[in-house]
Parts: C-alpha cells; structure tokens; sequence
C-alpha cells in the first residue's frame, strides 16, 4: 500500500490545534498546548502470542495484546516515527518499521507517518506464509455519523485470498486488494489522508455479512456484525481459520 505523508511547518501543526504562531510562542513553555499524535494498535497477526507496540525504545501498550485485540487511542510522537513489535514480556523487536520520511504530501513519497492531532490505527499484520510481518497505518476520520447511520471501514488482512469483497444489505464492498481498505484512494485529485482508509456510511443495524474473493467464491456466510448508530467501526479478515474482526473507534 503507497502511503503519504503531511509535514507544513509550524504554522501547519499550530492551525491543527486551533491557535496561531504568535499564541503558541507567547505562552510560556510549560503551558503550551502539547502536540501528539494519537494511535490506536491493533494485533492482527495470525500468532497466538500477545505483543507490544513501541515508538522508538519507548513502550506505548500498557497491556499486551492478544491476536484480534485493538489498544486504546494512545498519545505519541509525531513525523518521522519508528513503531516497533515485541511479543510477551519479550524485547527483542519482531517487527521494526519506520513511517514519516515523506517531506511533502505526496502519493509517491512514504511511507506515511502520525500526524499531530490526527487519529490513526496502525495494524500489525502477517505479510504471507514466506515473508514476515509487517505494520500498516491509516488515517481516522472520526466524525460522527448522521442519525440512523453507523461508518463502516473494510480492511483485507489476508495476504494468500488475493481480492475479497464484504456485501450484505447496505454494504456492498467489492474487490478490495490485500492490505488495502474497501474503496481507498491512492492517488488522483481526491487523494488525502482519510482517502487511504475510508469509512462509508451504512444504516445502523445488525447486519449479515458475507465474504467472498475475486472469483465469488464465498469464504464466509451469515458473519453478523452489530453496527450501533452513531458508531465508526473497522472490520477486517484475520487467520485461519478464517474470520471477521470487529473494532470500534469511538
């Protein structure tokens, strides 16, 4: 998956947090406003074996994760990050990768890195059965949903299914390559950080949701997912045996 990356200066990151140049070097140091980014880990490795996420040396989940489980939003660094995995009470990383080192908005330029005062969710996932894992981050729009509408995001998480669609009732999500969010923009005018992992709306509801891949072949059936109004919600494809995962995100 390209990733893309927003650096603008100062003036960009103070607009973010709603204050100008001047206000921000006016105010003494130690009452400024901190700037963070805030991310959300989530353990979708196929491995029974809990993990830990890290930001450079520093250990950021407070509790170990189990396969399917998602972290909290937690508070962390910014621009040009290094996350890392260890597994257990373990240190040594398993998996270490780098995102920020695009200077400029760009589709071409990753990978993408945190952003402060943007929402992300970053997954560790398993690349194929003969190449290790590896992260993937997206971008959160956690704006609320209209009255009777939950947001729904669709992510492929199974690197040997090739395309998988998601349809049932109102969601109709087709085609949707490996590491990938249903109906994500990688480039082109509409391109954006929330373009890389969009939510769709959807009716709130309990929906009955079928997985099938390129060829239609279904892979799951009759896989029921509550989608509480109001809610934003990711699902995505995990293990095998094969399975829907659902998070919430607010």
């Amino acid at each position: 998956m390209k990733k893309i990356f927003i650096w603008a200066g100062l003036a960009g990151l103070l607009s973010l947090v709603g204050c100008t140049k001047a206000d921000y070097l006016d105010i003494h140091a130690s009452e400024r406003p901190s700037l963070a980014a805030y991310v959300r880990f989530v353990n979708a490795r196929a491995s029974a074996s809990p993990v830990h996420f890290w930001t450079f040396t520093n250990q950021v989940t407070t509790k170990p994760l189990a396969t399917g489980e998602a972290s909290a939003y937690l508070p962390t660094v910014y621009g040009n990050v290094q996350f890392n995995l260890t597994e257990g009470s373990g240190t040594s990383y398993k998996v270490s990768q780098q995102f920020g080192n695009s200077a400029a908005f760009t589709g071409s330029g990753g990978p993408n890195g945190p952003i402060p005062d943007y929402y992300h969710t970053v997954f560790a996932v398993r690349k194929n059965r003969s190449v290790g894992d590896s992260l993937i981050l997206f971008y959160d729009n956690l704006a609320t949903p209209p009255a009777g509408k939950a947001k729904l995001r669709f992510v492929n998480l199974s690197p040997d299914l090739g395309a998988l669609s998601l349809t049932g009732g109102d969601v109709l999500l087709r085609d949707v390559p490996y590491g990938r969010a249903a109906n994500s923009a990688l480039s082109g005018e509409t391109l954006s950080a929330y373009t890389l992992g969009p939510f769709v709306e959807v009716n709130a509801g309990t929906k009955t949701l079928n997985l099938s891949d390129a060829a239609g072949k279904p892979l799951l059936s009759a896989a029921s997912v509550a989608l509480q109004e109001g809610k934003i919600y990711t699902v995505f494809t995990q293990g095998s045996p094969l399975r829907l995962v659902s998070i919430v995100h607010n």
